[in-house]
């Protein structure tokens, strides 16, 4: 306790000078708003150890209990009459139990209102959910649709006329008396690549809705039609690629990649097979 009074310390210590702190008052206890954490911060610039403040904390306390018990015992009788001088006390109570009780049918009604539109919201939400998902399907639907005709077209498998809707690909061939066959007039890899690419795309685009729709089902009979074309076409590609004095190993290699990305390397390998028993 040295240190806190001046005069006659150590010389090598700096706590010589430091006054002794005063009393804590009781007023500091007494505010409305005391905050036990924030008296004690405010306890930072106290020049005092720890125990210190901890023992004058603690005799604070005894005191005010001291204090507790002496104004219980002079006023016991008091207390012990507080309850009977209470008049009306009970109906009070009842009254309040009775707001209470209105209060929390109240909540209850208004739980039940927000429960309810809960699961409305949430059966909403599934409707929306659905709803697009139906969207999504017909945008699929639509897309095979317009896929399909597309190829067609391309491989002249429908009329590209609205004056001949008769003429397709097989009428083509059929009505040129002395033209050219499609092994004569040849046929280049880059576009057999881009039909086989939207050949493929169609089929995944079709995969992707469920071969269980009605609508992939009704289609079916178009995609083998394609197939078939495409396949006809790789065929030629192929026979002009090892056509004597033209041949190219690039040429059938690239043929060949195209079966496979059509996932019919298969057919491939029989026509190559067919080729040399011929030859």
């Amino acid at each position: 306790m040295n240190k806190f009074f001046g005069g006659s310390g150590s010389s090598d210590s700096g706590d010589d000078n430091l006054p002794y702190p005063k009393p804590l008052t009781r007023a500091a206890f007494l505010t409305p708003d005391f905050d036990a954490t924030t008296f004690l911060s405010s306890l930072h610039n106290r020049h005092q150890t720890l125990e210190d403040l901890r023992a004058e904390l603690w005799s604070r306390s005894q005191e005010l209990i001291k204090e507790l018990l002496d104004l219980v015992n002079n006023n016991y009788q008091d207390f012990l009459s507080l309850g009977g001088s209470l008049k009306g006390g009970d109906e009070k109570v009842e009254e309040v139990r009775l707001g209470l009780l209105g209060f929390r049918r109240d909540v209850e009604g208004l739980k039940s209102k927000v429960e309810d539109k809960a699961t409305e919201v949430e059966a909403l939400i599934a409707k929306r959910k659905t709803i697009r998902r139906d969207i999504q399907l017909g945008r699929t639907l639509l897309e095979i649709d317009q896929r399909l005709a597309e190829l067609e077209k391309k491989l002249m498998l429908v009329s590209t006329t609205s004056a001949d809707p008769g003429r397709g690909r097989d009428s083509d061939a059929s009505s040129e008396s002395g033209g050219e066959s499609d092994e004569e007039r040849g046929i280049t890899l880059s576009k057999l690549q881009r039909h086989a690419q939207q050949y493929v795309y169609i089929r995944r685009l079709m995969a992707k809705v469920g071969a269980d729709h009605p609508f992939v089902s009704m289609r079916q009979g178009q995609v083998a039609k394609l197939r078939n074309t495409v396949l006809l076409d790789l065929s030629t590609a192929l026979k002009q690629a090892r056509r004597p004095g033209i041949a190219s190993e690039g040429q059938v290699l690239k043929v060949l990649e195209i079966y496979k990305n059509i996932g019919e390397i298969g057919e491939a390998v029989h026509l190559l097979k067919e080729s040399k028993r011929g030859s």
